[in-house]
């Protein structure tokens, strides 16, 4: 970010707050940061100036929401994010930006048409029997509905002209606010709002490149291809690029349709179960999970299966983070909150200075409340928002890892409990995280994990005498450093052979468990 574009943000910047300001977007800010006095006053006379320049928008929409869904896509694209983000933006203003959608006008078949003909480099009529008019429209892409001349029916998702500048400007607004939050209101560190940019603008760079999503598309599906009652439409890669998607099409009711379910015979009650179950078990097991399973990216189809859409938007975790998260839910489900506490600290998200008995004291006095409104009304968002809370007060930084992970378990919550409202969030949860745990986290792992740490060795073996020979070196070095003018003695003969006996020995075990 140059000085000369500071102008162009601040202007960018101006625009939204006139815009919020007109909403009442600016009002809400004001009411929940509690200004009071010369402060209100000013904030209010601020926004009696700023109203006059700002967008109108749906008046039927929440303010904030209504706000950026009339600045344009990159601001809805935002405001859809931090409606995942509810430890930045509160619970309730969360569940205000769930509203925000991408029902946006679609843009010329005909232009459509000349994009699919320049990133395929082929007629449409070379690549398809038929190519329909738009049949969904958003603020990044529409779709249309084709058959390919090998008489496939598929979805064709076609980026929207000139996306990749518009997004990339208010993007680079973005970032210039969260570096200032960073600077100048040290207490928003802990959020991390430059992660939050971070998280953002990578986000939208895979939405603004569909080869990336078609990849995450193709992964998602051969993790789950043999996962009962789940499906994943088939990439066609030969009609896909940078700004066209081409994907199977699949026949389905909305998952959010439930007349329409009852009328195909849909066990809701089992669907629930089956959609929060799915989600734990793609993020434990595979560590790669679809993170925006909202309503609208989730249909059934005449097998009952769950279809999962758009995968421009997916979380991964590495092993040790499933580890810690799997743990730290088990230990919840079973009411342990010093074992819960203790992970946080073996983690290393509970800072050193915090006394980890304090922190199980507080875990406790959140979670048994909720807990002892029966397991049907536990609420996973209103636990996380909770949570949230305890992490501030010990000074916990935000974990950006597992923002996603628990944003998305709370979206799976809302669905499962639009399908059954008397789900059992903990009992659908608990035998597919134990399953995991007595597999990751048991004997069968310990042998597991010994044996890649002896195949890992077996390929350095050839190394090791030279890793020893440096290790005597370094201990040597102190004693070196207290005697002038002393040549470098070569490591022992003894060493080198304890060295050679020790990778013989590591040899012959690998052959035994490997060969």
């Amino acid at each position: 970010m140059t000085v000369l574009r500071v102008p162009a943000h601040l202007y960018r910047l101006s625009r939204i707050a006139a815009t919020m300001a007109r909403s009442g977007g600016l009002a809400v800010f004001r009411e929940r940061l509690g200004l009071r006095g010369w402060r209100n006053g000013l904030a209010i006379t601020a926004e009696t100036l700023l109203k006059p320049f700002g967008i109108r928008g749906d008046s039927n929409m929440p303010p904030v929401a209504r706000a950026l869904n009339a600045l344009g896509p990159a601001e809805v694209k935002f405001g859809q994010m931090m409606a995942t983000r509810p430890d930045v933006v509160g619970i309730e203003m969360a569940q205000e930006l769930r509203q925000l959608q991408d029902n946006v006008p679609a843009f010329d078949e005909g232009i459509a048409r000349k994009s699919v003909e320049r990133e395929l480099g082929s007629t449409i009529q070379e690549a398809f029997t038929t190519f329909g008019p738009p049949i969904a429209a958003a603020s990044i892409a529409q779709v249309h509905k084709a058959e390919t001349t090998e008489g496939a029916i598929v979805a064709v998702k076609v980026l929207r002209p000139g996306v990749e500048a518009d997004f990339m400007r208010d993007i680079d607004a973005f970032s210039f606010v969260a570096k200032v939050m960073e600077k100048l209101l040290p207490n928003t560190r802990r959020l991390k709002p430059v992660a939050v940019y971070e998280h953002f603008a990578e986000t939208t760079r895979i939405e603004l490149d569909l080869r990336l999503e078609a990849a995450a598309a193709s992964e998602f599906r051969e993790n789950t291809i043999e996962d009962e009652g789940f499906r994943v439409p088939v990439i066609d890669w030969q009609r896909s690029s940078q700004r066209v998607l081409t994907m199977e099409w699949i026949d389905g009711t909305p998952i959010g349709d439930m007349a329409a379910l009852e009328a195909k015979g849909v066990d809701r009650k089992a669907l629930a179960q089956r959609v929060i179950q799915s989600f734990l078990l793609h993020a434990l097991r595979d560590g790669f999970f679809h993170a925006d399973l909202h309503q609208g990216n989730l249909r059934v189809d005449d097998a009952h299966r769950i279809v999962a859409l758009d995968f421009g938007i997916m979380g991964r975790l590495d092993m040790m983070t499933r580890r810690f998260y799997a743990e730290i839910l088990l230990s919840f489900l079973r009411r342990d909150y010093m074992r819960a506490a203790m992970i946080h600290q073996e983690a290393g998200y509970l800072p050193a200075d915090q006394p980890v008995d304090s922190f199980a004291q507080a875990l406790r006095s959140v979670a048994e409340p909720i807990f002892g409104l029966g397991a049907t009304k536990v609420s996973m968002a209103r636990l996380l928002g909770q949570l949230f809370t305890v992490t501030e007060t010990f000074g916990m930084e935000t974990q950006t890892q597992l923002i996603l992970l628990q944003k998305t378990m709370v979206m799976v919550e809302g669905v499962a409990r639009d399908l059954d409202p008397d789900v059992n969030m903990w009992s659908a949860a608990q035998p597919v995280v134990e399953q995991w745990v007595r597999k990751n986290l048991g004997p069968e792992a310990v042998v597991r994990d010994l044996q890649t740490t002896l195949a890992t060795l077996s390929r350095l073996g050839p190394r090791l005498p030279k890793a020893a020979e440096r290790l005597v070196a370094l201990a040597d070095a102190p004693e070196r450093e207290q005697t002038v003018n002393v040549r470098m003695k070569a490591p022992s003969k003894t060493s080198l052979f304890i060295t050679a006996i020790a990778g013989g020995t590591v040899g012959a075990l690998l052959m035994m468990l490997f060969g």
